[in-house]
């Protein structure tokens, strides 16, 4: 594996490139804006190779079969097996075949049960190779053709549009309203704008949602068009470093190391003890008597029945946590779950709903105006196609307070649809009066650009600069208090012949605001308690914004002496990052390489990890922590590469099974 440090310095990797202007980027590169010429990409691609991430090669089920047969302590009882085949069968004058049986069955006993779940729980880097597009569009001599994707290589001029997966690792050099959804690689959702100019400086550059001008192999095109550079391909692109911690496999637990200490330990004492035994003895009796006693004397030492004691505790143990609504993939990871110390997990999902609930509906001056909801609630009632989750949210409030009545006294008009240029929705209604208005519902500052007037307790006044602070002050501290926060206008004396469209969209009167909240889980503050106290810290790991991540911790009871970004950890030597961790147990704005790093340092720290994932962005922390841990909601890659899969994202799932998982130990302590 590649030097992590420079895996995730993202400002030394892409910050130049994203802040410079397009002549400056263009220059620097030597690269022209007409594209390359079929000589110069093939030329390119026999330099830098294809645009794959390499694959290992695809291992067959007897590779699995054959690892789990000759594991170390395996190997002690097939070698005293052939031992026994020279002593017991062709030296002697009664062949005895019981003792070589018996040890043959303790040993495919125990290689059947970890080789059926070791086969079915590799697959995970493959899952991750093919979640990008077959082909694209480009500029090749000087014309738009499709070619395949692993043809693409660094220079080539990449055309996107709506709904395309983006190809390799690009810098944008035309842009038009281009929204791109980046949750493969970050985890967030929502949609990040990007264009040919930067509005950052490369010492503000801190996270990969600040590369503005940077789109990433694997992302998709939500909205608009764009045409961009290629910059790196295959292994190279931001993908691929995260494919390349897949690449190396799932380290050995702690358990597992375990297992293999005795293993050698026994090996050591046997290679010492035969010779010992055979020269004392054999001074005595014949040498085929020394050497069957010599052997004798290792079987003696060799825990014959220990690989079988291991897999049916483990077994059951697998079974127990079933019951409990957790599934269990790999054997050999339970012992890691029921002794973890550490839990590492996201925030989305596990600590909260996972589900916008809309919490506030405020007048300019913050305070409670049921008429702000009764708008909002016309706009996504009557706006057409699939609700998204905050129409429903809001639906669904208005519900409550029985706003449904107004869908009879109301009537659609048209409609100005959102995009992600404008940001805001409008929708053009007229009551049983015949009175027409156009309500609109979008981002604050979206917004506040087409209000020319605000609305307060039925008073219309002109909006100032002082009302326009006051207003982005109350987003700003709704912001941080956790909730996502948009904005409602309206306009009256509507014009029916006009044509509505976002020129229409203007002269306004701001109303207020709404504000959504994925809410905690009633169950995460108590499940986080009974977590430390039993032994478990939790610490969140999350690729979205700080202070939603802070007020989210501190409604479930979650505390930390401060919350580390992931740009500051790039800074950090891997000694001081784990110094940080000691007291620090909220980490915001991390990327999936970061968020592996942070495992692994904790892991390096004498701890046992696990962590709790659903995501493509979580399989680099699930691979490298000691017991990775799913849900069966999980996208394939998270559950392939998962050692544990709750059928409940619940904390108090997970502390079931954990708990189970110490019961089952501590029984099979007491019999062995």
């Amino acid at each position: 594996m590649k030097n992590k440090k420079e895996d995730i310095n993202i400002n030394r990797i892409y910050g130049e490139d994203c802040t410079l202007n397009k002549d400056e980027f263009l220059k620097k590169h030597n690269i022209s804006i007409q594209g390359l010429t079929s000589d110069e990409a093939k030329s390119y691609i026999n330099k830098y190779g294809s645009n794959e991430i390499s694959k290992e090669k695809e291992k067959k089920w007897y590779f699995f079969f054959l690892q789990s047969l000759f594991s170390p302590f395996n190997s002690i009882l097939l070698v005293i097996s052939v031992v026994l085949f020279y002593t017991d069968v062709l030296m002697s004058k009664n062949p005895n075949y019981a003792n070589i049986i018996v040890i043959l069955i303790l040993v495919f006993a125990g290689t059947f049960l970890e080789f059926f779940q070791e086969y079915r729980s590799n697959k995970a880097t493959e899952k991750l190779k093919n979640i990008v597009a077959t082909t694209c569009t480009c500029l090749r001599d000087n014309n738009e053709i499709q070619i395949p994707i692993k043809d693409i290589t660094i220079g080539d001029v990449v055309f996107l549009s709506s709904g395309n997966m983006i190809p390799a690792d690009l810098r944008i050099i035309e842009a038009n309203s281009l929204y791109v959804r980046q949750s493969t690689l970050t985890g967030e959702a929502d949609a990040i704008k990007k264009s040919e100019n930067s509005i950052y400086k490369l010492n503000e550059i801190e996270s990969i949602t600040d590369l503005d001008t940077i789109c990433f192999m694997g992302s998709n095109v939500i909205s608009g068009t764009a045409k961009g550079i290629v910059l790196k391909i295959g292994d190279d692109s931001y993908l691929g470093k995260i494919a390349e911690t897949l690449n190396i496999g799932k380290p050995e637990n702690a358990f597992q190391k375990g297992v293999q200490s005795i293993s050698k330990l026994l090996i050591k004492f046997m290679l010492v003890m035969i010779p010992i035994v055979f020269v004392f003895t054999s001074w005595k009796h014949e040498n085929l008597t020394s050497f069957t006693f010599s052997v004798a004397i290792a079987i003696g030492i060799t825990p014959l029945l220990l690989p079988v004691i291991l897999s049916s505790s483990l077994s059951r143990g697998a079974i127990n946590m079933f019951k409990r609504k957790t599934i269990v993939k790999s054997i050999n990871s339970i012992q890691s779950f029921g002794s973890m110390n550490i839990l590492c997990t996201d925030k989305t999902g596990t600590l909260t709903e996972d589900k916008i609930v809309l919490e506030k509906y405020l007048d300019i001056n913050g305070n409670e105006d049921i008429r702000v909801l009764k708008h909002a609630f016309l706009n996504s009632y009557f706006q057409k196609g699939k609700k998204g989750s905050i129409e429903e949210a809001i639906i669904l409030r208005g519900q409550e307070h029985n706003l449904n009545s107004l869908c009879d006294k109301y009537k659609k008009i048209d409609e100005i649809p959102f995009d992600f240029s404008r940001r805001r929705l409008s929708v053009i209604v007229s009551d049983n009066n015949g009175k027409v208005q156009m309500i609109t519902k979008g981002a604050v500052e979206e917004i506040l650009d087409i209000c020319s007037y605000v609305d307060y307790k039925g008073q219309v006044f002109q909006i100032t600069k002082e009302i326009k602070n006051n207003i982005k002050k109350i987003s700003i501290n709704l912001n941080k208090n956790g909730f996502r926060v948009i904005a409602v206008c309206q306009k009256n004396n509507i014009n029916l012949n006009s044509t509505f469209d976002s020129n229409y969209e203007n002269n306004m009167v701001l109303i207020g605001f709404i504000g959504f909240l994925d809410p905690p889980k009633e169950s995460a503050k108590n499940a986080i308690e009974k977590l430390n106290n039993s032994g478990i810290r939790v610490i969140v790991l999350t690729g979205d914004n700080v202070e939603v991540t802070k007020c989210i911790c501190k409604r479930v009871n979650l505390k930390s002496k401060r919350v580390v970004l992931g740009s500051e950890l790039d800074k950090l030597s891997d000694l001081a990052v784990i110094n940080i961790l000691k007291d620090t147990n909220i980490l915001a704005k991390l990327s999936p390489i970061q968020k592996s790093r942070v495992i692994q340092l904790l892991k390096k720290d004498n701890n046992i990890v696990g962590y709790l994932g659903d995501g493509i962005n979580d399989s680099p922390s699930l691979i490298n922590s000691d017991v990775g841990i799913s849900v069966d909601t999980a996208v394939d890659i998270a559950k392939e590469s998962a050692d544990i899969v709750l059928l409940e994202k619940d904390l108090n799932v997970l502390l079931d099974g954990v708990n189970e998982r110490k019961n089952n130990f501590y029984e099979y302590y007491e019999i062995y």
